[in-house]
């Protein structure tokens, strides 16, 4: 029997962005009403794009702010089916430690209702997919070492 579904490689990047506040962290999360969905800032590699670049201007698109990058956190990799086109997506997304240099946050793009600062605790909490909790908890640990 012949194997019907096709898999295809999916390459994103995307960023942690943070700030210092008093003793703690704060990072940047992205909302969608429906589905709902909480989530890092990130968005497909497009052509002649490497992944850092690609990093800082989806951040900056999904987020309106102006970010430097701090170095590669890490990458996550899940997959996902499209079954109305029989197709296996296996994607993997690279992540950025960044910070804000600019902008402002109500300059983000529709791609998310809602683009809010949240303590490192409610990213724990709010984040829908846990292996992006767990590249803040990195991203984190990457900041105290600096």
């Amino acid at each position: 029997m012949k194997h019907h579904h096709q898999n295809r490689s999916l390459v994103s990047a995307g960023g942690m962005v943070y700030r210092e506040i008093g003793l703690g962290l704060e990072v940047v999360v992205c909302r969608r009403y429906s589905p709902t969905v909480c989530g890092l800032p990130k968005g497909t590699i497009e052509s002649g794009e490497t992944q850092r670049e690609t990093a800082l201007r989806e951040v900056h698109e999904e987020t309106g702010l102006e970010v430097q990058e701090a170095g590669l956190i890490g990458d996550i990799s899940y997959s996902f089916t499209n079954s109305r086109l029989g197709i296996q997506y296996d994607k993997k997304v690279y992540f950025y430690l960044m910070k804000p240099t600019g902008g402002d946050l109500s300059l983000h793009d529709d791609e998310y209702d809602f683009v809010e600062w949240v303590t490192v605790k409610k990213a724990m909490s709010v984040l829908t997919h846990k292996s992006e909790a767990n590249i803040v908890l990195k991203g984190i640990s990457m900041v105290s070492a600096e």
